[in-house]
């Protein structure tokens, strides 16, 4: 029977797995790691915390595909969580961590990107049910939305507690893998093809969707006279979906690809020289999404520039309600060229040219 070493300090599995470079994690290189982690970590929180409020905030929004884009947001609230626990964690200190807290480090960040990795795959389910019938929006109900956005964290926290729930080396010594000193080899594999092939999946979904909305929208355009903004906002909604998936694949791949190559035992791919460089590279994929997010969609962008510049102002209305009159209306950014249901604020103004000149006499 062989033997278990669940009280044994990390120390001991990276010095059995021949993993001699977590000292590197040291001087010049550990410093500028953990300066771009600490912000891009910053900028996680304040963006994705944005999107968010912008969709609980602007009614337009109050819709299945934009509820799963503001949970796609708060799976990259939680990655940011999991980076500073990373960096809390990481460099000597590895060495020094126990079992229990080594499982804690990585099931954070393999919860984060599982829940990314399925919330993509129900928005690719939602905007099928949609654009299958040329809407805009799907039908699914709130309470479904709700159930399945409980779904995607079960399975994300499931996924991210395997290795905890037996699936590591700890019985198993000979097993262990170079990346992760208690991860059996045969996870890593398991983990890393699981996920290629879920991207290459959705890969092919997303294309194939896309190009049914462009060529039932090129047929509808010429025969219907409704508003060319408004039929193609399925498509503008596709390309916002079709960049968040790109965006995803190649910040996620080289890691992916990385630990495959581990669990295969490649003692000759220099994985060691590359591994913290791809983990900056996942982490900056939670850096893009809100950026893709505001950049396009119009209305998304809107929202958030009006929650910044109202909350800036808030600070001064006092000095300035004098001068400002009590009902400014807001435009909306929406392409369809209509104004927000929440348009109406009341002693702010919301950007630039909201104000009408003649409500300033």
């Amino acid at each position: 029977m062989n033997e278990c070493y669940y009280d044994k300090r990390m120390d001991f599995f990276y010095n059995k797995t021949n993993t001699d470079t977590v000292d590197e994690w040291t001087g010049p290189k550990l410093i500028v790691v953990l300066c771009f982690g600490t912000f891009f970590c910053l900028f996680i929180f304040i963006s994705n915390s944005l999107v968010i409020a912008a969709v609980v905030k602007n009614k337009r929004f109050h819709f299945p595909f934009y509820y799963l884009l503001a949970n796609l947001a708060a799976a990259d609230f939680f990655a940011g969580i999991a980076y500073v626990f990373l960096m809390f964690n990481t460099g000597p200190v590895s060495k020094t961590l126990t079992v229990n807290r080594w499982f804690l480090r990585q099931g954070l960040l393999d919860t984060s990107l599982t829940a990314s990795l399925v919330n993509l795959l129900v928005i690719a389910v939602e905007r099928h049910m949609s654009i299958m019938r040329m809407k805009i929006h799907s039908n699914l109900t709130k309470k479904r939305v709700t159930f399945l956005i409980i779904s995607i964290w079960a399975i994300a926290i499931f996924m991210g507690a395997v290795p905890t729930l037996g699936w590591n080396c700890l019985c198993d010594i000979t097993a262990c893998s170079s990346l992760a000193p208690i991860y059996s080899r045969s996870y890593l594999v398991f983990w890393s093809v699981l996920n290629l092939v879920v991207f290459f999946i959705m890969v092919v979904v997303y294309i194939r969707i896309y190009m049914y909305v462009q060529r039932k929208t090129n047929v509808l355009s010429s025969h219907t006279s409704g508003s060319i903004s408004r039929r193609r906002t399925p498509v503008k909604l596709m390309k916002t979906v079709m960049t968040l998936l790109g965006a995803f694949v190649v910040c996620w791949t080289p890691g992916l690809v990385v630990l495959l190559l581990d669990g295969l035992n490649c003692t000759y791919c220099g994985i060691q020289n590359v591994k913290r460089w791809f983990l900056l590279l996942a982490l900056l994929n939670s850096v893009m999404n809100p950026i893709i997010y505001s950049y396009k969609d119009d209305e998304m962008w809107g929202t958030m520039k009006r929650m910044i510049c109202c909350s800036s102002e808030d600070k001064s209305q006092d000095r300035r309600s004098s001068r400002i009159p009590s009902t400014v209306l807001c435009r909306s950014t929406d392409t369809s060229g209509h104004y927000t249901e929440d348009g109406i604020i009341q002693g702010t103004i919301c950007g630039k040219g909201d104000l009408d000149d003649k409500g300033n006499s």
